[in-house]
């Protein structure tokens, strides 16, 4: 059975995902989920400790979404890119809100990261073990995993700014061949 919290998290992620972070004001976000802003600064302790809360409970639902996802193509031996497989679950209807959302957080906490410093931090470490645990053995290079999150970052960012699911599609296709291609011509050791 969920708890008030649990209840009022869920509440919150709803609200979010439909009105987004701009102009987030506690007293409209309240009414709109049934409860007082002071009850929510009871429960989160601020503005900012709601936010954190509610994201870190979306991201952790995002990786359990992605790990499934990553046993069922083990399971079924499904030959897609790891990157491309990344990418198609992030766009896919269900997913693209909740990650639009995390971005726009991401945003907000790079403007505010006197506030917002460990949000940062776990949310890097949480996407770049995701893309290190996606490559093969043989290369998973931190410095490749980087390389990877920046390119999705970029290209999701554009996604939300332009709505253009095509062009973008066709940029990370294009990405993952150029390091194919790159990978084939390399001398072997």
């Amino acid at each position: 059975m969920q708890t008030r919290k649990e209840a009022l998290v869920e509440s919150l992620v709803a609200y979010l995902l439909e009105h987004g972070l701009a102009d987030l004001s506690l007293r409209p976000l309240a009414a709109a989920t049934g409860t007082s802003a002071r009850l929510l600064i009871y429960h989160f302790g601020s503005k900012e400790g709601l936010l954190a809360e509610v994201l870190e409970t979306m991201q952790t639902r995002l990786r359990q979404s992605f790990s499934q996802l990553l046993e069922r193509r083990s399971a079924n031996g499904q030959p897609k890119q790891p990157l491309r497989l990344l990418w198609d679950w992030a766009i896919a209807e269900k997913n693209y809100p909740y990650l639009k959302l995390l971005y726009e957080l991401q945003i907000l906490a790079v403007q505010n990261p006197h506030i917002y410093a460990q949000y940062l931090q776990r949310n890097n470490a949480h996407w770049s073990e995701l893309v290190l645990a996606l490559l093969p053995a043989q290369e998973r290079d931190p410095v490749f995993a980087t390389l990877c999150v920046a390119v999705f970052d970029g290209l999701f960012i554009e996604l939300m700014s332009t709505g253009d699911r095509r062009q973008t599609t066709q940029a990370i296709d294009q990405f993952i061949r150029i390091v194919v291609e790159a990978r084939a011509s390399r001398p072997r050791a």
